[in-house]
């Protein structure tokens, strides 16, 4: 991913909220199946982790962009934002 296609993606996730937040067990089987399937819905998905997750932020996106086969956009603070492309029926384009 370019430079200007992660700016792109930025800024369509800077009016999104979280639709999903990592708690205490911080990253599960269960969270990841939630994760995989909004992305696939979504393309684009903001992650919220929660105040009692003792996880740094950078190693659980790290992770998720992993198991999911997806690109981590940014972290800011306690916020992840996940990018995949839907090949059968993208709804970004990319610069």
């Amino acid at each position: 991913m370019t430079s200007k296609q992660r700016a792109y993606l930025k800024g369509l996730a800077m009016t999104m909220d979280p639709i999903l937040n990592v708690g205490k067990s911080s990253v599960t089987p269960e969270l990841i199946t939630s994760i995989d399937e909004a992305i696939k819905k979504r393309e684009l998905i903001k992650i919220g982790v929660l105040k009692n997750c003792m996880d740094d932020p950078k190693i659980i996106a790290e992770t998720m962009a992993e198991r999911t086969h997806s690109q981590v956009v940014q972290v800011i603070g306690k916020k992840i934002v996940l990018y995949r492309k839907n090949k059968e029926n993208p709804k970004i384009q990319l610069p």
